[in-house]
C-alpha cells in the first residue's frame, strides 16, 4: 500500500474499505499516519469491534490530528452499507448514530480521523437501557499511578461482593476503566445510581486515596466519575488509541498491581500485545450480571442521608440534587 497516494483500498475482514489520504500524519510528535491507525485497527480487529459491536457510537474525529483539537460528530454520514440507531439526547432532541457491525465500520471511522472509539453504553435494540455499567477512575493531578491501582482493585472487590466482574484497562491516559456487563433491565439512571453506591462504597474503604467528589476543589486521590454512567456521556471502548498514543489496553486482573499505563504504544501494541495475549475481553458478552446489590446499597446510603450528588452541567436540575454551586463559592456567600 502506497502511503504517499491519495487514497487506498484495505480489507477489513472480507470487506473493502476506501482510505483517503493514508499518509496524512495524525501524530507529529512520532510521525503516525492515518494508515498506521488503521493497521493498529486491523490487526486488534476483533477486540475493538467486540467494544463497539452494536453500539450506537459517537464519532470523535481528529481532522487536525492531534495538534489540534476533536469534534464529536453525533449525526453519522449515511451509508447504504452501514446501519444506524436513532438515539435521544438530554435534551429531547434525537439524532442516528452509526451501529458498528464489522471490522469495516472501525476502519470507516479511522478513515474519517477518529482515533478513538466512543460507543453508548447501550445495544441499538434498546437505546433507554444500559448494558454496561462504567467505573472511569480519574487520578487528581500529581497522583501516582500506583494509586490508581490500588483503587481499581478496591473496585473489583467492591463489584464481586455485589455479584458483578468488571474488566479492566488502562485508559490510555493517566486513569484505569473497569466494565462491568449488566443485563439490560434498568434505566440510566439506575445505573448512575448503582455507580454512585459504588463510588461511595469504595471511597469508605479508601480514604483519602478513592473519592466521588463531583467538585476538583475537594477531591484527593482517585475519582471515581459516577457521572460517566449519565445519558449522553461515552467511554473510549477497549483498543482505542488516545490522543497521547497510548492504547486504551485490557489487562487481566493479576497484572493490574503493576501495569504501567505507559506500557502500551500503537505502534507497538498489536505485534507486542496483541499477538501475545490475544483479545482479553473475550468472555465479557457472557458475564452479564445484576445491579440489584449496588441498588440496594444506594438505597441504605440514602437512608443514612446521602442522596443525590452533582449531575453533569448540560442535564436540567434532577429531582434531589444538590445545589449546583461550587463549594467555595457557596461558603463565599
Amino acid at each position: 500500500m502506497a502511503r504517499g497516494t491519495e487514497e487506498t483500498q484495505v480489507r477489513a475482514h472480507g470487506r473493502s474499505v476506501r482510505v483517503s489520504h493514508p499518509g496524512k500524519v495524525l501524530f507529529p510528535e512520532r510521525g503516525w499516519t492515518k494508515m498506521d491507525l488503521v493497521e493498529h485497527y486491523l490487526a486488534c480487529g476483533e477486540g475493538a469491534l467486540r467494544g463497539v459491536f452494536g453500539r450506537p457510537t459517537v464519532l470523535k474525529r481528529w481532522n487536525d490530528g492531534v495538534a489540534g483539537k476533536p469534534f464529536f460528530q453525533k449525526r453519522a454520514p449515511r451509508g447504504a452499507d452501514r446501519e444506524y440507531a436513532t438515539i435521544r439526547f438530554p435534551s429531547g432532541r434525537t439524532a442516528d448514530l452509526l451501529v458498528p457491525r464489522h471490522v469495516a465500520d472501525v476502519v470507516w471511522m479511522t478513515q474519517l480521523n477518529c482515533l478513538d472509539l466512543n460507543p453508548w453504553p447501550v445495544r441499538a435494540e434498546h437505546t433507554d437501557l444500559p448494558d454496561e455499567l462504567r467505573v472511569d477512575l480519574d487520578p487528581v493531578a500529581g497522583v501516582a499511578f500506583d494509586e490508581v491501582r490500588r483503587v481499581a482493585l478496591e473496585t473489583r472487590a467492591v463489584l464481586s461482593e455485589h455479584g458483578l466482574v468488571g474488566w479492566p484497562k488502562t485508559s490510555g491516559s493517566r486513569g484505569m476503566h473497569v466494565n462491568v456487563r449488566i443485563t439490560p433491565s434498568w434505566s440510566f439512571t439506575e445505573v448512575r445510581r448503582a455507580a454512585l453506591a459504588l463510588a461511595r462504597e469504595v471511597e469508605r474503604r479508601l480514604p483519602g486515596r478513592a473519592t466521588s467528589a463531583w467538585w476538583k476543589e475537594e477531591r484527593t486521590g482517585v475519582f471515581l466519575d459516577y457521572n460517566q454512567n449519565a445519558r449522553d456521556r461515552t467511554v473510549a471502548s477497549a483498543y482505542s488509541v488516545r490522543p497521547t498514543g497510548l492504547v486504551s489496553a485490557p489487562l487481566r486482573w493479576e497484572e493490574v498491581p503493576d501495569v504501567d499505563h505507559r506500557d502500551f504504544p500503537m505502534d507497538t501494541f498489536a505485534s507486542r500485545r496483541y499477538a501475545a495475549v490475544g483479545d482479553l475481553t473475550d468472555g465479557i458478552d457472557e458475564a452479564a450480571g445484576d445491579v440489584g446489590g449496588l441498588l440496594d446499597l444506594a438505597r441504605r446510603d440514602e437512608e443514612g442521608g446521602l442522596g443525590d450528588a452533582p449531575w453533569p452541567p448540560h442535564f436540567a436540575k434532577q429531582e434531589g440534587e444538590p445545589r449546583r454551586v461550587q463549594p467555595s463559592r457557596r461558603r463565599q456567600r
